[in-house]
């Protein structure tokens, strides 16, 4: 699971706008204006019968700072990545 949906940054944060765009999922900002330090990311990659999915998670984040649910907060009533 992605770290990012329990930070602070998780709406500011151009990771996470790359990760929500090779998942292609619809945008928390359109123009993220902070740049994270140190952030490691794992990219599982799945082969399917007719196409490899890969899944992005970023796992560990020198500027990860935890506020619990921050990702629900700005998305309320919908279902949280995993």
């Amino acid at each position: 699971m992605c770290i990012c949906v329990n930070c602070y940054f998780v709406d500011r944060c151009e990771t996470y706008h790359a990760v929500e765009t090779q998942h292609e999922q619809e945008h928390l900002t359109e123009n993220p204006d902070f740049e994270p330090k140190e952030p490691s990311i794992n990219v599982n990659i799945r082969p399917r019968e007719d196409h490899i999915e890969m899944e992005w998670d970023v796992v560990g984040c020198h500027s990860f700072l935890r506020e619990d649910g921050k990702w629900a907060k700005l998305r309320p009533g919908e279902a949280v990545p995993t």
